[in-house]
């Protein structure tokens, strides 16, 4: 390539290398014209032995079928690209054991930083992680401890307030929850919120139905089924993911139950679909997308700086009312998917 250039192999390699010294405009262009005719594609496992990065970051989320989940693994891959990183993506499917896997396999790839969505409130590889070296930060998560890395997540306490407070406003007065699974500690906050809201009305929280499901539509369904089949008086109810909200819109159809009118819904994580659905569901939104921005720009921080900030970064969020709740309906238009959180069209 040298000498089809007409330049020496250390040129070759500033040109390829964007550096570290400058190189004269006419013969870079010398040595991309023989690039181009030679077929040259560099190796980046070489490269990767002379820089000790290989320009790769892993991904575990907990299960890829969630919109939510895939939604926020698009704007990580979206924030990876623009920073010259190829995203490699695991698919725990709710299985603590397969997540530990994942982060094995992409430990022994070396990757650049580790971004994880854990299964459940703890991360059995940590230690692991820490051996290596490896930067990680967990993402939708609160984990305890002295060890745990820097962590991005959405004030879910405060958004399950803010859902049970507007439906107290809508008049409901027997208020049921819908939550994940105790042991996560991102929907036990929301259920947290469910129950200040209605103690702040003067209503007894601990008389509230509440259902903790894994999140999942066919959960939700069953949960709203047997809430409802044993609470006539049940009048709303906040679901913990929009994910278990469509499950919920079923069993009010099967229950020959009409949203709004018998029951009022509000739902959390604001995923595009969640315009969709008839009515359309009024959630708490979660910015997906500084999510993933934050994420990303921890985690290649850690690398540079070899730091982590101290405590969680907890990112406030939103309350979008549609039809489910009561509020008028906004009339669909392409221009409103777009501006939907995780809407990107």
């Amino acid at each position: 390539m040298a000498r089809l250039a007409g330049t020496s192999p250390a040129v070759v390699s500033y040109v390829l290398n964007n550096g570290p010294r400058r190189v004269a405009p006419a013969t870079r262009e010398r040595v991309l014209r023989a690039v181009e005719q030679l077929g040259y594609r560099p190796n980046r496992i070489a490269a990767s032995l002379r820089t000790n990065r290989t320009m790769s970051l892993g991904l575990v989320v907990p299960d890829n079928t969630n919109p939510y989940f895939a939604e926020l693994a698009r704007e990580i891959e979206e924030v990876a690209f623009e920073t010259g990183y190829a995203l490699l993506l695991g698919n725990a499917t709710d299985d603590v054991d397969r997540e530990s896997a994942y982060v094995q396999a992409f430990l022994d790839r070396c990757v650049d930083g580790l971004i994880l969505i854990p299964v459940h409130g703890v991360v059995p590889a940590a230690e692991e992680i820490a051996r290596t070296g490896t930067p990680w930060v967990v993402l939708d998560r609160l984990l305890e401890g002295r060890d745990a890395p820097a962590q991005v997540l959405s004030d879910n306490q405060r958004g399950g307030q803010m859902a049970t407070e507007h439906l107290i406003e809508h008049g409901r007065k027997k208020i049921a929850c819908i939550s994940g699974p105790r042991e996560m500690r991102n929907t036990s906050d929301r259920v947290r919120g469910w129950r200040d809201a209605l103690n702040n009305a003067g209503f007894d929280a601990d008389s509230g139905p509440l259902r903790e499901v894994p999140l999942g539509r066919f959960a939700g369904r069953e949960a709203a089924l047997d809430i409802l089949t044993r609470n006539n008086d049940v009048d709303a109810i906040f679901v913990a993911s929009d994910e278990q909200a469509v499950g919920v819109f079923r069993a009010l159809t099967e229950l020959n139950l009409t949203c709004p009118r018998d029951i009022a819904l509000v739902s959390f994580d604001g995923i595009a679909a969640s315009l969709l659905t008839t009515p359309s569901l009024s959630t708490v939104c979660q910015p997906i997308g500084e999510l993933a921005r934050i994420a990303v720009t921890l985690l290649l921080g850690q690398r540079e700086n070899h730091a982590s900030p101290q405590g969680p970064t907890v990112l406030p969020v939103d309350l979008v009312t549609r039809g489910s709740c009561g509020c008028p309906e906004t009339p669909f238009s392409s221009a409103n998917s777009a501006s939907t959180p995780g809407g990107k069209q």
